[in-house]
């Protein structure tokens, strides 16, 4: 813009001095048309100080593509080859990564991965692993009656014990089974009860209430069977009731009484 400007000031002030040069014109005019002719020297000259060289679309022109007839009745353009030459990538080579080996808890040698690692983060190698002893895996239920627990001490107790799920054996309708690890469990239980033998007096005593509860039940049944039996055998008289009196005895002068042989009532009556 400001090259344009300066283009067009250079013009005007060569037309002004052309026109001063037919017809003089009053100094204040004279004056100004210097000053514009001055600036605008100085604006093409701070563009050629600027950009000595034509830009990369000044004066280069991209050759127009060749137009090929593809004889369907329309034109195609050549495509130009460097367009779709692809440069060689070169990738760098990957840094070298040591293997973060785990050590076993038991034999204390090194290994990558294991069973016991995957799913319980147990740092204890396949070879070790004992599936019918300490590694066992045990139903929730038979966690909660054998060791006393809870839901809680499961589930939201941190940190939360791991588990994998297993189909139902008996019926694969119903809900997955979860199964835990038997050595986690015992440890939760420690954890819960302090010592083995808390845990076992309080498995004792649950064990007591239990029968308690199992006799109370029994005896409230037996009741229950001997009030039906006694009622089943109860019969309700209908029939209003009878005197049976017995022999008359004689009060005095004209009075007499006599006792029901049942219900002892007593009658009173006078003879003429």
């Amino acid at each position: 813009m400001e090259a344009q400007l300066g283009e067009a000031g250079i013009v005007d002030a060569e037309m002004e001095q052309q026109k001063q040069e037919s017809a003089p014109l009053p100094a204040v005019l004279r004056a100004k048309i210097e000053r514009n002719r001055q600036r605008a020297l100085m604006l093409r000259q701070a563009r050629l100080s600027s950009r000595p060289y034509p830009g990369p679309s000044e004066g280069i022109s991209k050759p127009l593509p060749k137009i090929i007839d593809s004889g369907g009745g329309f034109f195609l353009e050549e495509e130009d080859e460097e367009e779709h030459q692809v440069g060689k990538v070169v990738h760098q080579p990957g840094p070298v990564l040591e293997f973060d080996y785990l050590i076993c808890e038991d034999c204390e040698k090194e290994f990558m991965d294991s069973y016991l690692s995957n799913y319980f983060d147990m740092a204890v190698c396949d070879t070790c692993r004992d599936p019918e002893g300490a590694h066992k895996l045990i139903t929730k239920t038979e966690a909660k009656q054998e060791y006393l627990l809870k839901d809680c001490d499961l589930d939201r107790r941190e940190p939360v014990l791991k588990f994998v799920l297993k189909k139902n054996p008996h019926n694969s309708q119903w809900g997955d089974m979860k199964l835990y690890l038997k050595a986690q469990i015992i440890k939760r239980s420690l954890e819960v009860w302090g010592t083995e033998e808390a845990l076992q007096e309080a498995k004792e005593t649950r064990l007591e209430n239990k029968d308690k509860m199992k006799q109370k039940r029994f005896d409230k049944k037996v009741k229950e069977l001997r009030r039906a039996v006694r009622s089943s055998l109860w019969k309700k008289e209908t029939t209003a009731h009878q005197h049976t009196y017995g022999p008359e005895e004689h009060i005095e002068e004209d009075m007499y009484r006599k006792s029901c042989t049942i219900c002892n009532h007593e009658l009173t009556f006078e003879k003429m």
